[in-house]
């Protein structure tokens, strides 16, 4: 990236323990990343874009629902999309060390924006077919291997070390309030003029963050010295992961989350379509409603000021129950209201994982490592959404759903057990001031030392 001469140099990368549950001290202000120029442009280049961008996924999904009557289509849909991240993620995380971020953003967010517009056109004239919406998904899907890498690193140049927990987080926040708008108007616009018009809003809607990037000053930036070109970047990549736990063990533990557990264009269309038979107006709501939950979630994280292996392995556990009793609920009205502690312990994953895993990473490796994080991630869903798609076809939405909690919630018990086993713990239940109280305690601990009354 070019700087000016007053840029911040990079600070020296934190040394970090390798205990899995070390947490990571940050400010507490819940909008203090906001008090920076550059971040504070990016953030509402940010609003306005990923608004389009739910907008366009609402639509997306309920057009290839539409066109085909398939919940496997959907999930082939899903799929595409998040192929090229399985596929070419790591060498995105390459480029993205090597490249300057503005610049390569502003390329990224102009190429998803014409999709969007191109896809307008085809359905808004009539002449929309499945094939083209697998066709944008997957040049969504293309330039997100770089563009994805690159927004997460270049946070971390926007509002240096002290403030990137914050920042993350309203990140987070932002693209999950975005949510709060975007299903409701995509749902609005699907009902009353069709799915066309939500595609172009989509692609209007990335001129705010290439304006935002335009207006940014160079000489504010923290200068983060790229990696130069050269053989073994990729496996020096993998390499820097294999050894350090404080990274290994999240990136596993929402790889499995993010496979089958996260495959929402799948179930909450399915349970709108044919478990509820409600239609785009409710599927619009389950989306909302869930985005309500995420964005708690998002600004809890914002103001707690810590990111936690264990805080991760409870979200996570939690999160696949509730998938669990939503599969269950009879009720629509019930069903909608789990989708809030459904979005909220999503949104703690999330978070958690991200931030721990750009604290524990020097500045020079957080492309490579960023997307690898991404590409397990986001990259699963080609693996995972063919499967649930498969399974809520054959055996019904209430099913799919179930499964897909299950495995985050076994994912979660066994890592935990794994990395109390490592980390020399065991369970204890004891009492404390007349609750009970669930927790790993070192093995030699006695077991009248856990029921002291502090």
């Amino acid at each position: 990236m070019s700087t000016g001469p007053g840029a911040h140099s990079a600070p020296a990368p934190t040394t970090h323990d390798t205990t899995p549950d070390d947490p990571v001290e940050r400010k507490s202000s819940m909008f203090s990343s906001l008090k920076v120029r550059n971040y504070r442009l990016f953030f509402m280049g940010q609003v306005v874009s990923n608004t389009g961008t739910w907008m366009q996924r609402i639509a997306q999904d309920w057009l290839v629902l539409s066109l085909t009557g398939s919940s496997t289509a959907v999930g082939i849909t899903t799929a595409l999309q998040f192929l090229p991240m399985l596929l070419f993620g790591l060498y995105g995380g390459v480029l993205v060390d090597r490249l300057p971020k503005r610049p390569t953003l502003l390329v990224t967010q102009t190429a998803m924006g014409l999709t969007g517009l191109a896809l307008a056109f085809l359905t808004i004239t009539g002449h929309v077919e499945v094939w083209h919406v697998y066709v944008a998904a997957f040049a969504v899907g293309l330039a997100t291997v770089v563009d994805n890498p690159a927004r997460q690193s270049f946070v971390s140049e926007m509002v240096g070390p002290d403030q990137l927990q914050n920042a993350v987080s309203l990140n987070s926040a932002n693209f999950q309030s975005a949510r709060l708008i975007g299903p409701a108007v995509a749902g609005v616009l699907i009902t009353g003029v069709g799915t066309g018009w939500a595609f172009l809003f989509n692609g209007l809607s990335f001129i705010a963050p290439i304006v935002g990037l335009l207006l940014m000053r160079a000489r504010e930036l923290y200068a983060v010295e790229r990696a130069p070109r050269g053989k073994g970047q990729l496996r020096e990549g993998l390499r820097y992961v294999a050894g350090r736990p404080e990274l290994v063990w999240p990136i596993v533990l929402v790889g499995f989350v993010g496979t089958f557990a996260f495959n929402f264009p799948v179930y909450i269309s399915a349970f709108a379509d044919d478990v509820f038979h409600a239609g785009a107006g409710w599927y619009s709501m389950f989306n909302t409603l869930m985005a309500v939950g995420s964005v708690t979630g998002a600004l809890l994280a914002a103001r707690r000021g810590t990111a936690r292996m264990r805080l991760l392995i409870a979200g996570a556990l939690l999160f696949g129950t509730v998938e669990i009793v939503a599969a269950l609920t009879p009720s629509l009205y019930l069903f909608a209201l789990l989708m809030i502690p459904i979005g909220l312990f999503g949104m703690t994953i999330n978070v958690t994982a991200n931030t721990s895993i750009q604290m524990a990473t020097d500045p020079a490796m957080r492309g490579r490592v960023m997307a690898l994080y991404m590409m397990v991630f986001l990259g699963g869903s080609p693996v995972g959404a063919p499967i649930v798609g498969w399974i809520t076809d054959t055996y019904g939405a209430r099913v799919g759903l179930a499964v897909g909690g299950a495995i985050a919630a076994t994912a979660a018990v066994v890592i935990g057990l794994i990395l109390a086993r490592v980390g020399g713990l065991r369970l204890s239940v004891g009492w404390n001031h007349g609750h009970p109280r669930v927790r790993f305690v070192p093995r030699e601990q006695r077991e009248d030392e856990l029921t002291t009354v502090a």
